[in-house]
Order: C-alpha cells, then sequence, then structure tokens
C-alpha cells in the first residue's frame, strides 16, 4: 500500500504559510485525495492510509472566519517530515501551534533529521513504506517521485482557487519544477522572499564568534576577514582554555569547519557573501550589464583569498585540525561544549546550541554574526 504525499523544498518557517500548495492522499483500492489550503491557510482533507478520510474541509469552510476559531473536534492534524535538523513542538503544550491550529484548523506534527543525512532518512521511509502527510525530501525528492507516492500540483496550480501559490512563481519559472511526466511535485521557496523581510534574528549564513570574545575586545568594528581572524588569533592566545561545565580546562578551537556531506557549502560557499552577492545556490548571479551571467564562485579573485586565508590559519593552528574528518553530530558536540570561538555556518544548522546557552544562563558564549566584506 502506498500513500500519496506532498513534497515540498520548504524552510520551516514557510511550512504552514504554503500548505496551499500542499494535499495528502492515500490509495487502498480508492482514488488520490488531494489537500489544498485556502488563501488565509485553511486546509482540506488528507487521505487516511486505510483509504478514509481523515477530515474534510470545503473551500470556504476548512478555516475560521476572519476573528473566529475552529472547534477543536475540526481541527485536522497532519504529519510533516523536514529534511534538516529541527526542534519538535508536538507536545501539544505550544501556544504559537495551538493559534495556527485555532485559526486554520490545521495542526501539523513534526519529524526532523537527527542522525542521517537527508538521503538516508528518505531511503528509510521508502523501505518503511509509511509516509507523512508533507515532506521535505531535499536531495531525496527524486527517489520519492520514482516510487510514485507524491501527489502532483497541477490542479492546485491551475485552478484558480490558490493565486498565492500560483503567483509564487512565473509560468515559465513554475515549469522548471516538472519533472519528466509533466506534472510538478515540489518547488524551492529558498530565496523566493515575497514582501519584505521581517525576520529580526540573521538566520542566514555569516562568519560567528562567541559574545565573550567581542566583550575581551571592547566590542571591535569587524569588516574584514583578516580583521575577524586576528581577533580569534588574539583571544586564543591570551586565554588558551576554557573552563567546562564541570570547571575542568579545554582547549579554546579558535575556528572550526563544517563539509560534512550537504553540508560541505559550511567551507565552500562563503566567497559568494564576501563578495556582497545573496544565496543563489551554487553559483553568482551577476547583473551588472546589458544581460545577467553566471559565475563560479569558487573561481573568484575573493575565493583564492579566502582559500588562501583558511590554509594559512590552518598551519598557524587556529583552524581545527580535525575539521576536514568530523560529522555533523560531532561539530554540534563541540558547539555545544563552548569552547569553539568561531565558525562560518548559516544560523538554522547551529541555532539549537544558541537556544541551550541561553536557556542555562551561558549567554556569553552564545555566538554573534559579522557580515564581512
Amino acid at each position: 500500500m502506498k500513500k500519496r504525499l506532498l513534497a515540498t523544498l520548504l524552510s520551516s518557517a514557510m511550512v504552514i504559510s504554503l500548505l496551499a500548495g500542499c494535499g495528502g492522499g492515500a490509495a487502498s483500492g480508492g482514488s488520490d485525495a488531494g489537500a489544498a489550503a485556502s488563501d488565509d491557510g485553511g486546509s482540506a482533507a488528507a487521505a487516511s492510509d486505510d483509504g478514509g478520510s481523515a477530515a474534510a474541509a470545503s473551500d470556504d469552510g476548512g478555516a475560521a472566519d476572519d476573528g473566529g476559531e475552529v472547534a477543536a473536534g475540526d481541527i485536522v492534524d497532519f504529519t510533516f517530515f523536514g529534511g534538516m535538523p529541527g526542534t519538535e513542538i508536538n507536545s501539544g503544550n505550544n501556544e504559537i501551534q495551538d493559534l495556527i491550529a485555532q485559526k486554520t484548523g490545521v495542526r501539523l506534527k513534526e519529524t526532523w533529521l537527527t542522525g542521517q543525512t537527508v538521503s538516508e532518512a528518505i531511503g528509510s521511509i521508502i523501505a518503511s513504506g509509511t509516509y507523512p502527510d508533507l515532506i521535505d525530501g531535499g536531495d531525496g525528492c527524486q527517489d520519492l517521485y520514482n516510487e510514485g507516492v507524491l501527489v502532483a500540483w497541477d490542479e492546485y496550480l491551475e485552478s484558480g482557487k490558490y493565486p498565492n501559490l500560483t503567483n509564487y512563481y512565473t509560468p515559465a519559472e513554475w515549469d522548471q519544477f516538472r519533472q519528466d511526466d509533466g506534472h510538478i511535485y515540489w518547488c524551492n521557496v529558498f530565496q523566493n522572499t515575497k514582501g519584505e523581510p521581517t525576520g529580526t534574528t540573521h538566520n542566514d549564513e555569516a562568519f560567528w564568534v562567541q559574545a565573550r570574545v567581542l566583550a575581551w575586545d571592547n566590542y571591535p568594528t569587524i569588516k574584514t576577514l583578516d580583521q575577524y581572524f586576528d581577533l580569534l588569533e588574539r583571544y586564543a592566545a591570551a586565554n588558551p582554555t576554557v573552563k567546562d561545565a564541570n570547571g575542568n580546562d579545554m582547549d579554546v578551537i579558535p575556528y572550526t569547519c563544517l563539509c560534512d556531506d550537504w553540508r560541505y557549502f559550511c567551507i565552500e560557499n562563503a566567497p559568494q557573501f564576501l563578495d556582497g552577492y545573496p544565496n543563489d545556490g551554487s553559483v553568482i548571479v551577476d547583473f551588472d550589464g546589458k544581460d545577467p551571467t553566471i559565475v563560479d564562485y569558487n573561481t573568484t579573485e575573493t575565493a583564492k583569498k579566502y582559500f588562501k586565508k583558511l590554509n594559512e590559519e590552518y598551519a598557524k593552528g587556529i583552524v581545527d585540525k580535525d575539521f576536514g574528518t568530523q560529522k555533523y553530530d560531532d561539530y554540534i558536540a563541540k558547539l555545544s561544549n563552548g569552547n569553539v570561538l568561531g565558525m562560518c555556518d548559516q544560523y538554522w544548522d547551529f541555532m539549537q546550541i544558541n537556544d541551550s546557552f541561553r536557556n542555562t544562563g551561558l549567554e556569553n558564549e552564545a555566538a554573534t554574526s559579522f557580515l564581512l566584506v
């Protein structure tokens, strides 16, 4: 028995707002059942594994009217797997999750990546035959497509009922997501920001440093990579050890890098940011001139200077000697020890460590970002 599910390539912050593109259904002698959200976030039904309907919401009756609430017995529970690390909030005691459920009629039960690569996790899901309603398949989306377990989005895109979804890309851009059967099963919302950003935390890539390092140097202005590493070098020379949770000395690691599996971006894509470009994937898109041009950021003069600098810092003993072999779990364990002074990473890749430091009164060991030039 195969359950039809929705594939998404979504950041965790976008999951709820893009339920408009998501539908789940199951086949057990019956037809596929799709789910699509109304423009204000309501959701239609996803079929259960036994072919029955888990719940149903019409286009005009799934979500509460403005200012109203959906009755507890009418809230639909959807399951979601995210192909990245995250924190589950499935305790039933989260007020924001409850508020979303009351307003939209949908509660999302989350499962996140733990101890596996996304490809390994998707392989395990396929082998089990038990699928969530919604899925961020990452590198494993093609495997899910090949298994025939994904729901096509075409009817939702073409129906005219979900303009927020349809207008998320132009028709030509949507065509780029079509698979060889002519249908669309997922989209990538990375860097497709609509409206003004409202976030108050830098959730993206940066060169990070512990807050106590900044305090030690009277909060200096850091604008270049040379200034950044100079700060790390001087602090490590003056403070070669720090105390662990038990009061024992630990050697500081001035700078570590992560290049495990798909997270190699932590070491590899810094040149595009150092040159002032946004994250357009594996390339720089240069809009100077009459026509946009594509540049491999690993071949720029900035990239040469960046990798030369890393090499020099490694030779000095500033860069973690084990950076090339450590796994993600090793990296997270090092950060949680509090003796890593700096690194380059996306905030969402290690934010749980900062949260842990703050929740235990260790704000000085939390990391602060620098956007270097």
